[in-house]
């Protein structure tokens, strides 16, 4: 499939090439860098994050990630700028395709309101707490921290399964309280599905992790929220990757406005980065049907995982 072998190959040299970029400008001491940065022109910068964040954008719709994940591990990483502005940036990357596709989903049936409320109110307080805390903690230590996460959403990529219509044989107390149900209608078999949920209350405390760590590090939360609404809560698989993306645009929003407040948002980050990522998602959704989702998602993997082992030496002094 020669079209598929000249996205991979330009993928990987694009973010290859970024990397060898930086890591010359990382080889001679800790200031240098940022010396060596401020000696190159402003608006190659932008340009840069632009054509990653395109490129990004095409890999998170073919790989089934969201955008955040991607973006701060790599921008972080590689690029001169302090972690603080990445995540705050990280936060709007994911809020913006969030918003862009949640009004959508609502509308279509897919995305489920009294699922995500309950979630979406846990999520998003803990993720001003996950913001506070992370623009308190000194750098090396978020980065280290960032990096374990990262290696750790590697595991849960590869180890994850997902289930299409999960067996719910009994909705749980809590969520017939709260009236947590449904039914949508499948295209692919024109049938009405009803669902229910289960283990609700072991969910609500697993959110009280997942908005933190959005919080703390800007990834947005699409690849905690999917498997927790799906295989833990029983919900359709459907249901919960369009509740899980409208959900995002609850809990950004609030950790990001911590990193608004605190100054932690440089326009020229954020701007190029949301267009980048938009448009290469355009890209992304027109060409999915063209790609085998298994060799993209090996492309996720050693993406994340190259990412967040850098994350994780540079936050040890290792690889600066």
């Amino acid at each position: 499939m020669p079209f598929l072998k000249k996205f991979l190959l330009v993928t990987m040299v694009v973010v290859v090439v970024l990397s060898v970029c930086t890591c010359v400008f990382a080889s001679s001491g800790v200031d240098e860098p940022v010396k060596k940065a401020a000696d190159v022109s402003w608006w190659v910068w932008p340009l840069s994050l632009f054509v990653l964040t395109f490129v990004l954008g095409i890999v998170a719709v073919l790989g089934g990630v969201g955008g955040g994940v991607l973006f701060v591990p790599i921008v972080g990483g590689f690029f001169p700028f302090h972690l603080d502005f990445v995540r705050g940036s990280g936060l709007l990357v994911a809020l913006a395709g969030a918003l862009a596709a949640g009004p959508g989903l609502l509308k279509k049936g897919m995305a489920d309101l009294r699922l995500a409320l309950p979630v979406g109110l846990i999520a998003s307080a803990c993720a001003v707490v996950g913001a506070m805390i992370g623009l308190a903690l000194p750098t090396n230590v978020v980065q280290i921290s960032l990096g374990v996460t990262i290696l750790g959403i590697v595991i849960i990529i590869i180890m994850a399964k997902k289930s299409e219509f999960p067996e719910v044989k009994e909705a749980d107390a809590l969520s017939t309280a709260l009236r947590i149900t449904g039914v949508y209608h499948e295209v692919s078999t024109g049938q009405q599905i009803n669902w229910k949920i289960h283990r609700t209350f072991k969910g609500f405390l697993l959110f009280i992790v997942i908005g933190v760590m959005a919080g703390m590090f800007g990834l947005g939360a699409g690849w905690a929220n999917v498997p927790t609404l799906n295989l833990l809560m029983g919900a359709p698989l459907k249901v919960a990757v369009s509740t899980s993306k409208f959900l995002l645009s609850i809990t950004d929003t609030s950790a990001a406005w911590i990193y608004i407040n605190n100054g932690a948002v440089l326009p020229m980050i954020v701007v190029p980065s949301i267009i980048g990522i938009m448009l290469g998602s355009m890209v992304g959704v027109k060409i999915l049907a063209k790609t085998k989702p298994s060799a993209v998602r090996y492309v996720v993997i050693t993406m994340l995982l190259f990412a967040g082992l850098r994350a994780l030496l540079k936050g040890l002094n290792v690889w600066k």
